[in-house]
């Protein structure tokens, strides 16, 4: 069995309250690896086109409030 597979089972046997504490704690590990995406992705310069075209935009007066 893979590791994978023995993640599976275990989450399947789960009672209701602990998958519901798992799902919080599941969530919150995307959320800090998609952080961690983002400032690396930032410090490399792969936004920069990104955050250069949405300031050309603006300036442009092709935005509007949120």
């Amino acid at each position: 069995m893979t590791k994978l597979e023995q993640i599976e089972k275990s989450v399947a046997e789960l009672s209701p309250e602990e998958l519901k504490a798992f799902a919080a704690w599941f969530e919150e590990l995307q959320a800090d690896l998609w952080d961690k995406q983002i400032e690396a992705d930032a410090k490399a310069g792969r936004l920069d086109k990104l955050a250069e075209q949405a300031l050309t935009d603006h300036r442009a007066g092709r935005t509007r409030p949120l």
